[in-house]
């Protein structure tokens, strides 16, 4: 399941699986998206750069139009795209792997064009954007909590599967309640559970893939607990490194 927003969705999968799908469709809108979105950007840094100097808050236009998923994708596979420009810094080019964009042959028609330097700065920009979000990360969820159970734990989910409007911090949380896809290696990846933000107990359902892990009892926000107590959940005394379970 994704949350999506106004803007059209991000389509992630290659020409060939969405011929597969009979989605070809979303796949040619989305596509057309994408290059519009690299055209636009090559606008805002040309009308921006003064021959010495990128002007400031470029990214904010771009994403408010595009949302962060379209946008970091489009940044994403222009990295990708100019595999030996050394003018693409060590840090954005190791953050540009991290998305699993389809390699084909009309990439370079979403690839911004402008000098390399200045889209480095601009992907610079929009990384802070997403930075200031203040989402959670693989960083406040259990170490390895991927391999267990998820039944009853409070999980993160990944932002990137969220439309932009739902790309906050409390919009990750999810209770799991059961599913096959609690149990790891399980041949069904369906999990069922509730946003805990939420304030119905409305059961809804992700793939086992679209989490990040368990979050880690020392990162529950207080807002959170409250809710907790509230829904009259008892927390574990489990120590931080055991991630909240949820019984």
């Amino acid at each position: 399941m994704i949350f999506m927003d106004s803007r059209k969705p991000l389509y992630r999968h290659s020409l060939k699986e969405a011929v597969r799908h009979e989605e070809k469709d979303l796949w040619r809108e989305s596509y057309k998206i994408n290059c519009d979105c690299a055209r636009a950007i090559e606008r805002i840094i040309a009308e921006n750069y003064d021959g010495k100097k990128l002007g400031p808050d470029l990214a904010e236009p771009i994403i408010q139009q595009y949302g962060f998923n379209r946008v970091n994708w489009v940044l994403a596979n222009t990295v990708q795209q100019k595999k030996e420009d050394g003018r693409i810094s060590p840090e954005n080019r190791q953050w540009a792997e991290t998305f699993p964009i389809p390699q084909e042959d009309h990439n370079w028609q979403f690839e911004v064009s402008s000098h390399p330097g200045l889209t480095d700065l601009f992907i610079g920009d929009v990384r802070k954007a997403w930075q200031a979000l203040g989402l959670f990360t693989a960083a406040h969820c259990v170490e390895n909590s991927q391999n267990q159970d998820y039944t009853g734990k409070l999980l993160v989910l990944n932002p990137h599967i969220l439309g932009s409007a739902y790309q906050t911090p409390e919009r990750q949380l999810f209770l799991a309640k059961d599913g096959w896809g609690c149990i790891p290696g399980a041949p069904r990846q369906t999990v069922f559970g509730r946003f805990l933000s939420e304030e119905k107990d409305q059961i809804t359902f992700f793939n086992r893939s679209d989490f990040i892990g368990v979050l880690s009892a020392e990162y529950l926000p207080d807002w959170a607990k409250e809710k907790l107590a509230a829904m009259e959940v008892p927390e574990t005394e489990e120590t931080p490194s055991d991630g909240m379970t949820l019984q």
